[in-house]
């Protein structure tokens, strides 16, 4: 069985913008070869929005986020499809509690419940999962 990683999405977005791309970012992308990537079911709807609003100030070109799907459709990303409206008490206790975004919240939730580490390139995600003991993925995980 593959191992598991939440990947946020300020890691995945940084793989389709050049001024973007970081060492960690690229490990974890290189890491997938060995991991499969677990996200929120909010997932789809964050890429897409950062893509089109990214269309929308020439960021990019409408085929260089047809493209970026495209590559996402092939990597081992899967967006957990458990309801969020089942969540909400829980997501707005850690949201809430670590000062993060209800998007935000869902990601570290979701690396809680399934016991598996983060990547994050987030701040405040970093450190409200350090101050609740969920592991910082690494390459050396």
């Amino acid at each position: 069985m593959d191992r598991i990683v939440v990947v946020d999405n300020s890691i995945i977005m940084s793989w389709c913008f050049t001024d973007e791309t970081n060492e960690y970012a690229e490990t974890v992308l290189d890491k997938l070869s060995e991991y499969t990537a677990l996200v929120p079911s909010i997932w789809p709807l964050e890429v897409v929005n950062v893509l089109l609003v990214a269309e929308r100030r020439k960021r990019i070109k409408q085929t260089d986020s047809i493209r970026f799907i495209n590559l996402l459709a092939q990597l081992p990303i899967i967006a957990e499809h458990d309801c969020p409206d089942k969540r909400m008490m829980e997501l707005l206790t850690l949201g809430r509690i670590n000062n993060l975004s209800s998007y935000d919240a869902s990601y570290l939730d979701l690396a809680i419940r399934k016991n598996c580490p983060i990547a994050t390139l987030d701040k405040k995600m970093t450190e409200a999962a350090k101050k609740i003991d969920v592991t910082i993925f690494n390459s050396d995980v």
